[in-house]
């Protein structure tokens, strides 16, 4: 395999941190209205993943909005679909479409599903069902493998996967097969739709136990954008493992009245006054 941080086709450093985590803070903005004007949808795991998706958008990923079909194209995949609302907006921003067909999420009049489908320009595979992303992710990685082709793909996660068994029967086999093409980042927000996760199956060490497996693994705050970026070339360096990124977030990073609390999980319809608090505060920081 090629080595990734030798491309030159590759954005890295393209944007400072100052402006990745900027890029965050415009997704985090957006989705909102997206969620907003759909009258439902999930916002806390939306706002909790927007600076993973900053960096593997605007820094990390060797993708071209021109052509989306690209075969040596880096691949995405959004395991916790619900959280779609950003996913939507980032790639509207990287300019797979206009903004205006995010802001149509849930709406007869637009493609921007309650979950990913592929019929949406940059969209690499479909979710919804926990526990799929990762196998799908692994299929990728094989596929390129097999083809000699240098490409990465690149997991989202969220702890509703991590309790599923089809999620550890990909950790044990991309493992096994050393996938290092692969990357895994587990957005831990800690809270789930119907109560905090060490309530509802407290999962223990899970860095510790995917790396049994097999697996490099890392623990970052899945906030800071350098450690994202950080994260990220170590996990291009790595040879002969995949990578597994323990993101350490917040459900409803960024708005006040959102963070921590499992209300924001969603599905929520929310109200004229909570929307413009919130844009208040993201236009503050």
């Amino acid at each position: 395999m090629t080595d990734n941080s030798m491309r030159p086709d590759l954005p890295h450093n393209a944007l400072s941190v100052k402006e990745l985590a900027a890029r965050a803070t415009e997704i985090r903005r957006q989705c909102l209205k997206a969620v907003y004007a759909a009258r439902s949808g999930h916002p806390g795991g939306s706002l909790s993943i927007a600076d993973m998706l900053s960096v593997l958008y605007f820094d990390e990923m060797n993708i071209d909005p021109a052509k989306p079909a690209l075969r040596t194209r880096d691949r995405f995949v959004l395991s916790k679909g619900h959280a779609c609302p950003a996913l939507y907006v980032a790639l509207a921003l990287r300019g797979y479409f206009p903004m205006e067909e995010a802001l149509k999420l849930r709406k007869l009049e637009g493609f921007m599903e309650g979950h990913p489908d592929v019929r949406i320009p940059g969209v690499d595979a479909p979710s919804g069902s926990l526990g799929m992303g990762l196998s799908q992710g692994l299929g990728m990685a094989i596929g390129a493998k097999l083809q000699g082709l240098d490409f990465r793909t690149y997991v989202i996660l969220g702890d509703g996967d991590m309790q599923e068994g089809n999620t550890w029967e990909a950790v044990m086999s991309a493992g096994h097969k050393k996938m290092d093409n692969l990357v895994a980042i587990y957005d831990s927000n800690k809270l789930q739709g119907d109560a905090p996760v060490a309530t509802q199956l407290d999962m223990g060490d899970v860095a510790a136990k995917v790396g049994q497996f097999g697996w490099h693994t890392l623990k970052i705050d899945g906030h800071d954008v350098g450690a994202i970026q950080s994260a990220l070339a170590t996990a291009r360096s790595e040879k002969g493992r995949p990578t597994f990124i323990f993101a350490d977030t917040v459900k409803g990073k960024g708005v006040s009245f959102m963070e921590n609390v499992l209300y924001w999980h969603g599905s929520v319809t929310m109200k004229d006054e909570e929307l413009e608090k919130a844009l208040a505060e993201l236009e503050a920081a």
